[in-house]
C-alpha cells in the first residue's frame, strides 16, 4: 500500500540529520503557535497565499529563496569543513555516501532553489511597475508557478528526512543516474523536484514573455524600456527556449528508472553522452538566465548612483540580446574532454569566445557611466563594485578554459569549480542582494540599514577570495573535483584557508539577515514614503512606497526611455491625476496553492511508488485547475472613489514625510 515507503526510510543512523529534523520540527512547532497565537491564519491564508499580487508572490519567491541560502549554504559549510580536516589518515567527520549527497543537493538547492526564485521574484516585483502594468497577464498562473516552485522545494527539503537525496552531482549524468547505480529514491527525489518547480519556471517565462510584450504602458515601445526589463525578457524568452529541454531530459531519464527503458544506457542501446548533450543543452543557457537579470539591476543601480544616464542604452539591449543568442552555441564547452574531434572542438571554443564580447561590452558601459558621475557610494553601490572586478576575473578564467587544450588538463579540478562560483557568485549573488537593498524601500515603504549592509557586503568579498582563490591554485596542483578525502598533505593549508573564507562569507549572511531585521525592527525611524527614496530614474519610482495594490491609478503615458528622470528634474515627480476611474483588478484565489499541494502529494507518491496516492495528486491537480475554469469569479472593479481615498491617503503620508 505504502510502496517502497517504510520507518526504515528516516536515517535514525545519521546524528546530524537527525538533529536537524529535531531542530526544523522546533522550528516549525514554534511558527505554527506563534501565528495562531496572533490569530493571523485567515489574514495570511487571504492576503499571502491565496494572492495573485505581483509585488507579494515576488517578496515570497524572495523569502523561500533566502531560507534555501541558508539551507545550501549549510551544505557548503559542511563541504568546506570535510575537505580542511580530511587528510591523510582523518576520515573526516562525513561518510562518502553523506558526503556525495550533501555536494549533490548544494549544487541542485543554489541554482534550482536559491538563485532560480531569487531572479523571478525580483521580476514579480519589479517588471510590471517598469512597464506601467497593474500586474502580469496572467495573475492566477502567477500564482500557479509559486506553488509548484514550493512543491518541489518541500521535495527536496523532504529527502532530507525521509529516505535520501541524489548522489550523483547536481547534473545526474547516467549511468550513475541510473537504476542500477542508484537504485535507492534519492534519484527520483531529484527527477521530481526539478520536474514539478521546472513546470512553474516555464509557466512563469511565458508569463512575462507575454506581459512585456503586450502590456507596456501607452508610448512605451521596446526601446524605450528600461534595461531590467530588457534583461527580464531575454531571460523569459530562454526560460521558454531551454526549460522544455530539461524536462524531456529528465522524462527520458525517467522512463529508464521506471519503465526499463534504455535512452541513456550504453549496453542497452542507448547513449549517455546524449544526455550529457541535453541537459548542458538546457544547462548552459541556464547561466544566462540566472545572470542577465543580474545585469539588468546593476545597469539600474550604476545610473541611478552615477546620477546620469546609463551609457549607451541600445549597446546595451543589443548586447542582452546577443548573448541570449550566442547561449544556445556554446554547450558543448562543458565537455571538450568527450572525444567530439578538434572541429568540434574548436568550434565551440570560438563561440565562448565571442559571447564574451558582448559582456565585456555592458562592462565597459558601467564604467563610462560611473565615469565623471557623482557616484554616491551606497551599499548597492558596493556590490555593483565587487561585482564588476570579481565577475572580470570569472570571465577570464572562464575565457581560459574556453581553449580545448586547456580544458583537457582543468576540466576536471577545482579550478573550474573556482571559475563557476566566480561567476555565480560574483555576478549573480552579489547582483540579488544589490537588488534587494535597491527595491526594498519600493517593495515596503522604509530603507535597509547601511552601516549592517556594508559589514555584509565586506564580509561577502572577503569570504568570497578566502574561499575560492585557493581552489584556482588547487586546480593547478592538480587537486581533482567531487573529492571527500584526500592523500596529499599540501593541499590542506590551501583548503583550510578556503574554511575560513567560508566563516566569512556565513558572517555576511549573517549581517544580511541582520540587517532586514534590524531595519524592520527600526522601520518608523527609515521610512520614506517619497516614493522615490534611492532617487531612481525608472517608472517604478514615479508612484509611493510601497506600491498600491493597483500600481498605477492612471496608467501613465510614456514619451521618452528616462520620463521619470526628466518629470522628476522638471518638478512634477509625483502628481496626483485630475480624475480618476474605476480600475479591473483580478481576485485572489486558493486554486494554485491547491494544484501546488496537489503535486506534492503527486511527486512523493511517484518517488515512493505508491501509485494509488499519486493517482489521487494527479486527479486532484486536475480537479482544482477545472474548478478554477469554471470559476466566474476571477475578478472584480475597485471604484474610484476607494481608489482616490488610497491616493489620497498616500500623499498625505508622502508630504507628511516629506
Amino acid at each position: 500500500m505504502f510502496g517502497k515507503l517504510s520507518l526504515e526510510a528516516i536515517p535514525y543512523h545519521e546524528p546530524i540529520v537527525m538533529v536537524t529534523l529535531a531542530a526544523v520540527m522546533l522550528g516549525g512547532i514554534g511558527l505554527f503557535g506563534a501565528i495562531t497565537y496572533m490569530g493571523k491564519w485567515k489574514y495570511l491564508w487571504t492576503e499571502w497565499l491565496t494572492t495573485v499580487d505581483h509585488k507579494r508572490i515576488g517578496v515570497m519567491y524572495i523569502l523561500v529563496a533566502l531560507v534555501m541560502l541558508l539551507r545550501g549554504f549549510a551544505d557548503a559549510i559542511m563541504m568546506r569543513t570535510q575537505l580542511a580536516v580530511a587528510s591523510a589518515d582523518n576520515p573526516g567527520f562525513l561518510p562518502p555516501h553523506h558526503y556525495d549527497q550533501i555536494f549533490t543537493a548544494h549544487g541542485v538547492i543554489m541554482i534550482f532553489f536559491m538563485a532560480m526564485p531569487l531572479i523571478t521574484g525580483l521580476m514579480n516585483l519589479i517588471v510590471p511597475l517598469q512597464i506601467g502594468a497593474r500586474d502580469v497577464a496572467f495573475p492566477f498562473l502567477n500564482s500557479l508557478s509559486f506553488w509548484l516552485f514550493a512543491a518541489g522545494v518541500v521535495l527536496i527539503m523532504l529527502s532530507l528526512f525521509v529516505g535520501e537525496f541524489s548522489a550523483t552531482g547536481w547534473l545526474a549524468y547516467p549511468p550513475l543516474s541510473g537504476l542500477d547505480y542508484s537504485p535507492s529514491v534519492g534519484m527520483d527525489y531529484y527527477i521530481w523536484a526539478l520536474q514539478i518547480s521546472g513546470l512553474g519556471t516555464t509557466l512563469s517565462g511565458v508569463n512575462f514573455v507575454v506581459t512585456i510584450l503586450r502590456m507596456r504602458a501607452p508610448g512605451m515601445g521596446l526601446m524605450k524600456m528600461p534595461v531590467f526589463t530588457w534583461t527580464a525578457l531575454v531571460t523569459n524568452v530562454l526560460i521558454v527556449a531551454a526549460f522544455p529541454v530539461l524536462a524531456a531530459t529528465l522524462a527520458l531519464l525517467t522512463a529508464d528508472r521506471y519503465l526499463g527503458t534504455h535512452f541513456f544506457t550504453n549496453d542497452g542501446g542507448g547513449n549517455a553522452m546524449m544526455y550529457v548533450n541535453l541537459i548542458w543543452i538546457w544547462g548552459h543557457p541556464e547561466v544566462y538566465i540566472l545572470i542577465l537579470p543580474c545585469f539588468g539591476v546593476y545597469s539600474e543601480i550604476v545610473a541611478t548612483f552615477s546620477r546620469k544616464t546609463l551609457f549607451g542604452y541600445k549597446s546595451m539591449v543589443y548586447a542582452t540580446a546577443a548573448i541570449g543568442v550566442l547561449s544556445f552555441l556554446v554547450w558543448l564547452h562543458h565537455f571538450f574532454t568527450m572525444g567530439a574531434g578538434a572541429n568540434v572542438n574548436a568550434f565551440f571554443g570560438i563561440a565562448t569566445m565571442i559571447i564574451s564580447v558582448p559582456t565585456g561590452v555592458k562592462i565597459f558601459n558601467w564604467l563610462f557611466t560611473m565615469y565623471r558621475g557623482r557616484l554616491l557610494f551606497k551599499t548597492p553601490v558596493l556590490w555593483t563594485l565587487g561585482f564588476i572586478i570579481t565577475f572580470v576575473i570569472g570571465g577570464m578564467t572562464g575565457v581560459l578554459m574556453a581553449i580545448p587544450a586547456v580544458s583537457f588538463v582543468l576540466h576536471n579540478s577545482l579550478f573550474l569549480i573556482a571559475h563557476f562560483h566566480n561567476v555565480i557568485i560574483g555576478g549573480v549573488v552579489f547582483g540579488c542582494i544589490a537588488a534587494i537593498v535597491y527595491w526594498w524601500p519600493k517593495a515596503f515603504g522604509f530603507t535597509l540599514n547601511e552601516k549592517l549592509g556594508k559589514y555584509s557586503f565586506w564580509c561577502w568579498i572577503i569570504g568570497f577570495y578566502l574561499a575560492f582563490m585557493p581552489l584556482y591554485i588547487l586546480g593547478f596542483k592538480g587537486m581533482t573535483r567531487r573529492l571527500n578525502h584526500y592523500d596529499n598533505p599540501e593541499w590542506q593549508p590551501y583548503l583550510i584557508v578556503a574554511l575560513v573564507g567560508a566563516v566569512f562569507i556565513a558572517l555576511g549572511i549573517w549581517f544580511f539577515l541582520m540587517q532586514i531585521v534590524v531595519s524592520i525592527r527600526d522601520r518608523k525611524k527609515n521610512v520614506d514614503l517619497t516614493g522615490d527614496p534611492w532617487n531612481g530614474r525608472t517608472l517604478e519610482w514615479s508612484i509611493s512606497s510601497p506600491a498600491p495594490f493597483y500600481n498605477f491609478a492612471v496608467v501613465p503615458h510614456i514619451d521618452s526611455l528616462d520620463q521619470h528622470w526628466e518629470d522628476k528634474e522638471n518638478g512634477v515627480a509625483y502628481k496626483r491625476p485630475a480624475k480618476y476611474e474605476d480600475i479591473h483588478m483580478p481576485r485572489n484565489t486558493g486554486a494554485g496553492v491547491f494544484m501546488g499541494a496537489f503535486s506534492l502529494v503527486m511527486g512523493f507518491a511517484l518517488i515512493w511508488h505508491i501509485w494509488w496516492l499519486a493517482i489521487v495528486g494527479l486527479v486532484g491537480m486536475i480537479g482544482s485547475f477545472i474548478r478554477r475554469a469554471y470559476d466566474r469569479d476571477v475578478d472584480y472593479w475597485v471604484p474610484a472613489a476607494e481608489v482616490e481615498r488610497i491616493e489620497n491617503a498616500h500623499f498625505n503620508a508622502m508630504q507628511k514625510a516629506a
